[in-house]
């Protein structure tokens, strides 16, 4: 290298800002020319009547994508950049109609932005209820509904409504879920009211028994609809993301006091199976199913045999009363597997034999 080169003066920050400029541009230049493709993508698909959205194609474009990045950029970075501009693609091949728990700012939208991407058409919707009636009815061609909370357990509602519904479950999420109280004012002093949806009440209850011992706890639909209350009374306040703060101007007045410092909440997409059918495999997958059966000695014990012969794990078991008035329960099993693998197939086969119901509701890829 010549001496010259040696003693050249590093880019100033007006030159370097320049050469950003240029590289965004052309940047610009390429994601219009795949926005195209992905336009004649949607086109074909039209004319065949194939799925638009395929989450299967996203996880392998984003590997893809991941394994062919050298750095400096880190490769949660790469697949979160890459998915939001799938989901801008396909906003022009067919905007996809998501229903979630609303209104803006809950916790259940920002799993929807997660799986789907910004550019996703959220409808929202009072409560899970009306997530699984918005999805099955077509409304919206996918849902997102909380599943289970790794403080407070199963989501009951979620677990009810799945067992009539004709929906099933094609891919999850799992969120890193930090409750903030908000507030008009930015002070912790004179409130009276803190308003949340019940889970996340008591995801914070040990915090709030020491901060706010005489505040009247209210339970509402959700986390942001209690944000959105809390705008009117000065008196009161919310747990809720920085989504909702910022989505209702309202003041952090305290930040993550969930008990649980790693709580996490596991969403669950739903879609009907002839909007999407089951995904492919990923060789990470659960699938998950309910069951009942008759009410006799050793019943859930047999339950579990053919997967102890057969070699599969079970990752989830939960059970919720019938409703019969006869002490009958229904069981929710998470199995860890795809069905086409042989010794699931196998499984699934001899379990469902020795069930008086027995239903799979879906098998997907595993959330990272």
């Amino acid at each position: 290298m010549s001496e010259a080169a040696n003693n050249q003066a590093p880019a100033t920050l007006a030159e370097l800002r320049v050469q950003i400029d240029a590289i965004d541009g052309e940047l610009l230049t390429l994601l219009n020319r795949r926005a195209k493709v992905a336009e004649q993508v949607g086109e074909i698909k039209r004319r065949e009547g194939s799925p638009f959205f395929r989450p299967d194609r996203v996880a392998q474009v984003i590997e893809k994508i991941q394994t062919a990045n050298k750095g400096p950029l880190k490769d949660v970075h790469v697949a979160a950049v890459w998915r939001e501009i799938m989901s801008a693609c396909l906003a022009l091949e067919a905007p996809q109609r998501v229903a979630v728990l609303g209104p803006a700012g809950t916790f259940c939208e920002q799993a929807a932005i997660e799986f789907f991407g910004s550019a996703a058409n959220l409808i929202y919707c009072a409560n899970f209820d009306e997530v699984f009636h918005a999805t099955a009815a077509g409304t919206a061609q996918f849902g997102v509904v909380g599943m289970e909370n790794s403080t407070e357990g199963v989501i009951a509602r979620s677990l009810d409504l799945f067992l009539r519904s004709p929906v099933h479950v094609i891919g999850e999420v799992s969120l890193l879920v930090r409750h903030n109280l908000l507030r008009q004012e930015n002070s912790l002093e004179d409130i009276e009211v803190v308003l949340a949806h019940p889970q996340a009440l008591a995801q914070c209850q040990n915090w709030l028994s020491q901060h706010l011992p005489n505040a009247e706890r209210r339970a509402v639909s959700s986390n942001a609809e209690g944000a959105r209350l809390a705008v009117a009374h000065p008196t009161w306040a919310a747990l809720a993301s920085d989504r909702a703060a910022a989505q209702f101007g309202l003041h952090i007045v305290a930040h993550a006091i969930q008990d649980d410092a790693y709580n996490r909440t596991r969403f669950a997409v739903i879609c009907l199976p002839q909007t999407l059918d089951t995904p492919p495999p990923s060789g990470k997958d659960c699938t998950s199913l309910v069951v009942s059966v008759t009410n006799r000695p050793g019943a859930v014990h047999d339950l579990l045999v053919p997967l102890k012969n057969n070699g599969v794990s079970m990752t989830r078991f939960e059970s919720r009363p019938a409703r019969t008035g006869q002490w009958e329960y229904y069981f929710y099993i998470d199995l860890d597997g795809h069905p086409s693998q042989p010794h699931v197939a196998k499984a699934l086969q001899e379990l469902r034999s020795l069930c008086a119901f027995y239903k799979v509701l879906g098998t997907y890829p595993v959330s990272a």
